[in-house]
């Protein structure tokens, strides 16, 4: 099995807890019906720095990324058909799926 990493960009916030309920609800039924595909569930993203070839460091770097998640899958379009099932979607968010190339 393979490595994928999810990135997640963009989405809408939750307007009330009842709405951030609902969705902190639809991505544990979304990582349980994964079951042993996911690797690391992950994290949204909070603040962020760039660094640039020569050293010099940007506070709130351009980046659009807002989270991810680590699955396996037997190949990349596996994963894809996995990761439609993701809840960044029904945020209006969208969902780039990487193979991680094992190097060790």
């Amino acid at each position: 099995m393979t490595h994928y990493l999810l990135a997640y960009q963009g989405g809408s916030q939750p307007a009330s807890e009842e709405e951030g309920k609902a969705v902190m609800d639809a991505w544990i039924a979304w990582f349980n019906e994964l079951g042993a595909a996911v690797v690391d569930g992950g994290a949204p993203f909070g603040p962020s720095a760039s660094i640039a070839s020569d050293g010099a460091v940007s506070i709130g770097g351009p980046s659009a990324l807002t989270g991810y998640s680590v699955i396996t899958a037997d190949s990349l379009d596996a994963a894809v058909a996995l990761a439609k099932g993701c809840p960044q979607l029904a945020a209006n968010g969208s969902v780039d799926v990487y193979e991680a190339i094992d190097v060790m």
